[in-house]
């Protein structure tokens, strides 16, 4: 599915496992309920999304931004912050 572009679909329900998506693009998808499981997003933009309830478990994340702010670095504080308060 590696540079596949899909606009207007419903996706929601699917189950996706060892799919590499690495330059897909989704515009106006709904991806509810979506199940990811060892899959390649390398590349992956979201923009304008509703991720309530989202979840990224053990995985990748090197290079990865949140508004701009790298994944690695709001873990770090996270963690710090967490320690503190322990």
């Amino acid at each position: 599915m590696s540079g596949s572009s899909f606009t207007d679909v419903n996706l929601s329900g699917s189950t996706f496992k060892n799919v590499n998506f690495a330059g897909a693009e989704f515009e106006d998808a709904n991806l509810s309920g979506w199940s990811v499981r060892n899959a390649n997003f390398s590349r992956l933009e979201i923009n304008n999304a509703d991720l309530r309830g989202a979840a990224i478990i053990d995985s990748l994340t090197q290079g990865m931004t949140i508004d701009g702010i790298p994944v690695a670095e709001l873990l770090a504080a996270y963690r710090a912050l967490t320690a503190m308060s322990d």
